[in-house]
């Protein structure tokens, strides 16, 4: 499995300097306070059998954390709070990253909207506030690019959050992210909590949903010429001219990533997260018939619409602290077909 590395150094020094958006200054605080010096100390990964989450034990076990506090959804409710309260009482974890979330596609977004909104709501209320109150030293929360306007200049920056409407088809989870932002920022500026924001662009990887209705496209794209290639069909059929451009971020990336941020960063303003690449949805298409081995022809519907011209985030704040990603987009779905191959087919 190809997996990104922290990129972070030691310094022999006692303390080490980390940057906060707040105020743009620089602020030392002791090296044993860091969270890499500390993989002893109880991390309480929040959503940790999906895409994102299982990532993040992956890489905190690879770097010798020692005491991961995962909980299933049967175990630990996160939208009920007196379960959560007692919790944090009986386990008094020192970090919190927060994956967990109700996820889905246009047609669930659009059939369940009450329950998007509601449930991402509590599911975040009750951590970070349970986080607050049981002496969390670091919470991480994770968002998505959802957030950001429909019409946000492209590439998008962390500036763009709150200046423009939102797209329709999944504005009830996107409000309910950026009310996790504001959450954050809102426990630090009066408490002092400090809570953190990550936006991830589109992931991929292991543990991806590979539905043959509701997944995204990458995936999708998998499962689909996975199957012609095993069928023996002689064409697939992708809709649209497959000119749009879009950016793809390995799912180990994100978590190498996140690692970065829980012991780098401190600041008041959420960090976009992403590879900084674009590929056209043609390009992408002809790079998953090469790694699936597909012979057969790629066929593109025209009569059908591309969507959304383009979405990029900018990570420019992110790579200016120190990190960029590892994973090439071809040693990535390598990887995640590699993965499938174990895990999903039929």
């Amino acid at each position: 499995m190809a997996v990104g590395t922290c990129g972070l150094t030691q310094s022999p020094c006692s303390t080490h300097a980390t940057l906060t958006s707040d105020n743009g200054k620089l602020e030392s605080r002791t090296t044993e306070d860091s969270f890499l010096s500390n993989k002893s100390a109880k991390v309480f990964v929040a959503g940790y059998r999906g895409l994102v989450g299982s990532a993040i034990v992956r890489k905190l076990q690879q770097l010798g954390f020692t005491d991961l506090l995962l909980r299933t959804h049967a175990e630990l409710d996160l939208t009920r709070q007196a379960d959560v309260d007692a919790f944090f009482a009986a386990e008094k974890p020192q970090y919190v990253i927060l994956a967990a979330a109700k996820v889905g596609g246009i047609h669930a977004n659009k059939t369940y909207p009450a329950d998007f909104i509601a449930i991402n709501l509590q599911i975040q209320t009750n951590v970070i506030d349970s986080s607050y109150r049981h002496g969390v030293k670091k919470l991480l929360f994770l968002g998505s690019s959802c957030i950001y306007p429909k019409f946000a200049p492209q590439p998008i920056t962390e500036e763009a959050l709150l200046t423009g409407p939102l797209e329709p088809t999944n504005e009830w989870y996107a409000v309910a992210k950026i009310a996790g932002i504001k959450m954050c920022q809102a426990y630090r500026l009066q408490h002092g909590f400090d809570a953190i924001s990550g936006m991830p662009t589109n992931l991929y990887g292991p543990y991806d949903n590979f539905h043959p209705e509701n997944s995204h496209v990458l995936p999708a794209l998998i499962r689909r010429f996975h199957e012609a290639k095993v069928t023996g069909a002689k064409e697939v059929v992708v809709w649209g001219t497959g000119s749009p451009l879009r950016e793809f971020l390995h799912v180990d990336d994100l978590a190498d990533g996140v690692v970065f941020l829980m012991e780098k960063y401190d600041g008041l303003v959420h960090v976009n997260v992403g590879s900084g690449k674009e590929v056209k949805i043609k390009e992408l298409a002809e790079l998953v018939k090469e790694v699936v081995g597909f012979e057969g022809e790629l066929v593109w519907d025209t009569s059908k619409p591309d969507g959304t011209p383009r979405k990029l985030m900018d990570s420019s704040k992110l790579a200016g602290l120190g990190w960029i990603p590892k994973i090439s987009l071809k040693e990535g779905l390598i990887d995640t077909y590699k993965w499938y191959l174990e895990n999903v087919k039929q």
